[in-house]
């Protein structure tokens, strides 16, 4: 029953992820709740996550013809940021991390919100102070990524949509995959402290593959604002539960 529903909530995450950048929104208290430690949980998480983005890549190998030098581009920025973060989950002790988790997904939720009202960048110039700023951004998301990832997904699009001159699903492909190398990155150094759970990863990342494949494909036909709304909803409770459990 545990691997069925470990799959099953991985599928869930899957497709999140894919619409709506928040698979650990789903994935993660989904792990807590079969008893892992809250740094476990995060590190056997972001094993998962892994094989979000090549879910993801299978369903837009049309799309991407074309665009892989902008993806390996953009993806330096990002895997260097999630080395940093990875390291940094990695040095801090589990309590630090504990206490700190409700406030990253409660941002997590507002970041959701935010990207929804406000418009999609465009570059209107080409300043370089602002390319510099989105490369950093990029770079700040990855770290984020490495470190918890609620909401990368989110941050990397924003900068995506602004370096980038693609469609938006080329673009949101690209997130997918380089999110997917970054928690990959992160994950090397996690095997260090060999601390994530591989027999809850495996059954988790076989479900994040077909959700990412299905969300790739269903986000054409969701409405986004629904999904944003429900997700930010979702986000505001976990981080109400996280933190009742962690500071009280």
């Amino acid at each position: 029953m545990l691997i069925v529903y470990l799959i099953v909530l991985g599928i869930l995450a899957g497709i999140v992820s894919s619409v709506a950048s928040m698979a650990s929104l789903v994935s993660y208290p989904g792990l807590l709740l079969v008893g892992l430690s809250p740094v476990v949980a995060n590190m056997t998480n972001t094993a998962s996550l892994v094989t979000t983005g090549f879910g993801a890549l299978t369903s837009c190998l049309k799309e991407m013809k074309g665009h892989w030098r902008e993806l390996a581009w953009y993806g330096l920025f990002q895997l260097s940021g999630a080395a940093i973060g990875g390291w940094l989950l990695s040095a801090f002790p589990g309590e630090i991390f504990k206490k700190i988790v409700p406030l990253l997904v409660l941002m997590s939720g507002g970041l959701l919100v935010w990207s929804g009202r406000r418009p999609i960048y465009t570059r209107d110039s080409d300043s370089k102070l602002k390319l510099v700023l989105a490369y950093l951004g990029l770079f700040m998301a990855g770290i984020y990524a490495g470190y918890f990832g609620a909401a990368s997904g989110v941050l990397t699009l924003v900068f995506l949509t602004y370096l980038s001159k693609s469609s938006f699903v080329v673009i949101n492909g690209i997130k997918a995959i380089i999110g997917s190398l970054a928690n990959l990155v992160a994950l090397l150094i996690f095997m260090y402290r060999g601390l994530v759970r591989w027999d809850v990863a495996i059954p988790l990342a076989a479900g994040m593959f077909i959700g990412g494949f299905l969300g790739q494909k269903l986000i054409k036909y969701l409405k986004p604002s629904l999904v944003r709304g429900v997700t930010a909803a979702f986000s505001v409770a976990l981080a109400a539960y996280l933190a009742a459990s962690a500071w009280f």
